[in-house]
């Protein structure tokens, strides 16, 4: 009969303490990252306090990883399966828990610092309805100019105009339900030119859209510009959103 070390109940306690405080880790990281954007979108708390609760979160899901693999090294020594399998199990969802930031992470090590996307950068189309709205945002309501276009060109060369074999009130019609279904709010529709406001869903950052139809012959031409209010870098969110539309609108009207 093999003798079980007096010191060995003491180790376990101590590793169940360390599984303990991995998962009270996770869930301090949890909690943080999620409540950022709705605090700030609630207008709880500033973007910099917003930010302060995304950078807090990352440290601790750090944490929970350093004693996750703690924990992994102690139970390989004391062979304790289930604090290994429990200290996977924190591995793996503190992956999930960091695998978006983390791609938010790349794209903005990616994306040129430019908010002001356009299909048309030699006469984007403007902002009328919401020319109020924009001239209180700290981005303003007028073009960046010809330095954002470059910088446009080089990343995003897939931002065109969408060309359709349809007349302007055909495509005005399918422009407004694609808008309708991206649950844009609709600040003005005329018979050439929409305009609306997406908002994006975590913090609820205001990104103006304004949508041109210019007939052709019996074609229309359809130009889309989508511009943030706040921030330098929309980290391609809005050339996302053009493309993405504008396709979209494509499949709509064939």
């Amino acid at each position: 009969m093999v003798r079980q070390r007096p010191h060995q109940p003491a180790r376990r306690r101590w590793l169940h303490v360390i599984v303990w405080l991995s998962v009270l880790a996770l869930l301090a990281a949890a909690l943080l990252m999620a409540g950022a954007g709705p605090a700030y979108r609630w207008q709880g708390i500033s973007l910099g306090k917003a930010f302060n609760l995304l950078r807090n979160g990352v440290y601790a899901a750090t944490a929970a990883v350093a004693l996750s693999v703690l924990v992994l090294l102690v139970s390989a020594i004391l062979r304790r399966g289930g604090t290994a399998i429990a200290a996977i199990g924190v591995l793996l969802a503190t992956a999930a828990l960091l695998y978006m930031p983390w791609q938010q992470w790349q794209r903005a090590q990616e994306a040129p610092v430019i908010h002001d996307i356009t299909t048309d950068t030699q006469q984007p189309p403007p902002f009328v309805a919401l020319r109020d709205e924009r001239e209180a945002a700290p981005n303003g309501v007028a073009y960046p100019g010809d330095d954002t276009a470059e910088q446009q060109r080089a990343a995003y060369p897939n931002v065109q105009p969408l060309v359709v074999n349809a007349p302007a009130a055909t495509v005005l019609a399918a422009v407004q339900a694609e808008v309708d279904a991206a649950g844009w709010d609709i600040a003005e529709i005329t018979p050439t030119r929409l305009e609306a406001t997406a908002v994006t869903r975590w913090f609820g950052f205001e990104d103006d859209v304004v949508i041109r139809l210019t007939e052709q012959g019996e074609r229309t031409q359809v130009d889309m510009r989508s511009a943030s209010r706040l921030g330098a870098s929309d980290v391609g969110t809005n050339a996302l959103r053009i493309e993405t539309f504008l396709n979209a609108l494509r499949k709509r009207l064939e």
